[in-house]
């Protein structure tokens, strides 16, 4: 079958993805009430005991908000390094020991065909990851929440045949918004989140005949929108000399209100 992802809901609000091969299905992150998850995941003709786990990006509340309450709804595994375990014990309840599974930052998980691939990324959390998902050759990768793409972290979701990138801010709106001078500059700094620039020159470097689409994802409601984002991230990749045409390659939204359609992971 494949890969095939739908991202339920991306957002400085909250934020959840599911990834499936049609032999395993992954919840990544549970940024929102367990109910509102649950009305998510029927959007998409899911139903939480379709969820084979949860792999956790990192302990913020906008991806644990529901994490306790669905795991023990459905009874289901969730996967985090033992940092991002410590930082959110308090906040998720009690979890059945047999659930409560340590993934270390770089470590691979077979989920049946689909393979699972952590690594880290730079953002003020605890241990915080994006992940690499594998079937055959297909390969979707997973990048939120980081104040900038290190060489490592290009290293990790280059020839990604899709991607899901931050794009969280316009940096003039942040600059001109109503934030604390000490809350801009954590999201502006190397430990916060990427601006549509910073994506773009990103996608610049990034940008192969392996990839085919990028989602633009994590956007702030106050200091971005989608068309912005999506003119301020081509701009820069052509700035830097990285032209492409639309059959070749699509920037593509993210909602924080709901689903994006399921996109098919698939080599041409």
């Amino acid at each position: 079958m494949g890969i095939s992802f739908t991202v339920l809901s991306s957002g400085s609000t909250g934020n959840a993805t599911v990834v499936t091969n049609g032999e395993n299905t992954l919840l990544i992150d549970a940024g929102f009430s367990a109910k509102r998850i649950d009305e998510l995941l029927k959007e998409r003709d899911l139903v939480g005991s379709d969820i084979d786990g949860i792999l956790i990006t990192h302990e913020h509340s906008d991806h644990i908000k529901g994490l306790g309450p669905v795991a023990r709804k459905y009874n289901l595994p969730i996967y985090a390094n033992e940092k991002t375990w410590d930082a959110m014990n308090k906040s998720i309840g009690k979890i059945a020991e047999e659930n409560r599974i340590v993934m270390d930052s770089g470590e691979a998980k077979d989920f049946g065909t689909l393979q699972v691939e952590s690594f880290g990324i730079s953002h003020d959390a605890a241990d915080p990851v994006g992940y690499n998902f594998y079937d055959g050759e297909e390969k979707l990768s997973v990048a939120t929440d980081l104040g900038y793409v290190s060489d490592k972290v290009k290293r990790a979701i280059s020839d990604a045949d899709v991607l899901v990138l931050e794009a969280n801010h316009d940096i003039e709106l942040l600059r001109m918004g109503r934030y604390p001078w000490n809350t801009k500059r954590r999201i502006l700094g190397d430990m916060g989140h990427l601006s549509n620039e910073a994506s773009g020159e990103a996608m610049s470097e990034l940008l192969t005949g392996d990839t085919k689409r990028t989602y633009l994802a994590h956007l702030s409601r106050d200091h971005n929108m989608m068309d912005l984002a999506k003119m301020t991230v081509r701009d820069a990749m052509e700035e830097r000399g990285c032209f492409y045409k639309e059959t070749d390659f699509q920037l593509c939204d993210t909602y924080y209100d709901r689903p994006t359609p399921w996109d098919k992971v698939s080599k041409p």
